[in-house]
């Protein structure tokens, strides 16, 4: 089992600017504004005009809304300390998620406006910026928005579930230094029944080719009980036959049956021991740099 770090995390400071800071921000930014006319920001092309605050699918309007921001300690050992920023709602539905009352929209957000958000950032004493959820996508023109107003070289993490549309990938395209992305399913069947979400493995795996063109990869994926042959497997499988080692894969084993996960019978237990190994087992014989 390797233990590789991303790139720019080798860079000593100064080295290097982030991406973002050469990007063609005020082009994206105008191609963004575009797309909530008509928004597509995800593969659920709700096609509402947000900026009359038509409610698609994520009730998310124009404007920008947090649940929270701090200092992060609990993600990858690579990437601590990280300056998350918890977006309001969720492009998915899932059943068992650990962050429903953002996701689901149970918790009322605090309104932020972009130069207001880029000047906690400025502040910041962190490796990085992580943005997060819920989901960053559809809040995507604004980080854009406010990248344009940060004045601080600090690199950007995109903690995702990568439902993103193609338009969302090109606007991110060279300005992330890692996503980070958080691939559940290894086939539509357990995606539709657990996420509420369609087309899934296509797409999905569709931007983490496009991610790793553009970028550093890190890959969570966190297993599930009784998931392991339908999901976990098929998810290394890709990562195997498309990356082999050149992306660092988080095998998660802290699922906990959350939200309406009782309602499900074989997601309504904790996982176990035996179906971690197994999963651990598998991407060691799949060569994977992978931790755990």
């Amino acid at each position: 089992m390797k233990r590789a770090i991303p790139n720019y995390l080798r860079m000593l400071p100064g080295d290097a600017k982030p991406r973002f800071k050469s990007a063609n921000l005020e082009g994206k930014i105008r191609r963004a504004s575009e797309v909530l006319k008509k928004c597509e920001l995800c593969e659920r092309k709700c096609g509402v005009n947000r900026n009359k605050e038509e409610p698609g699918f994520c009730k998310v309007g124009k404007e920008l809304l947090v649940t929270s921001i701090f200092d992060h300690w609990g993600e990858e050992p690579f990437l601590v300390p990280s300056f998350t920023i918890f977006f309001w709602s969720c492009t998915f539905s899932c059943q068992f998620c650990q962050n429903w009352s953002i996701s689901q929209r149970f918790e009322i957000p605090r309104k932020m406006k972009e130069k207001e958000l880029a000047k906690v950032i400025d502040n910041c004493n962190c490796k990085n910026v992580n943005f997060v959820g819920g989901e960053p996508t559809p809040y995507l023109p604004f980080v854009l928005k406010t990248l344009k107003y940060v004045k601080k070289d600090i690199p950007v993490v995109w903690n995702s579930n990568f439902y993103m549309s193609k338009k969302s990938m090109n606007l991110l395209k060279g300005v992330v230094e890692v996503y980070l992305s958080d691939f559940k399913y290894g086939n539509d069947r357990c995606a539709e029944r657990l996420s509420k979400v369609s087309n899934y493995f296509e797409v999905v795996s569709r931007n983490h080719l496009l991610a790793k063109k553009d970028s550093e990869l890190v890959i969570r994926h966190l297993v599930l009980p009784s998931h392991v042959k339908c999901c976990t497997k098929p998810i290394l499988d890709f990562i195997a036959k498309n990356f082999k080692d050149r992306v660092i894969v988080n095998v998660m084993q802290q699922y906990r049956p959350e939200y309406k996960a009782g309602e499900y019978p074989d997601i309504s237990r904790s996982l176990t021991i035996e179906e971690f190994e197994e999963a651990v087992s598998y991407a060691e014989k799949l060569g994977l740099n992978f931790i755990r």
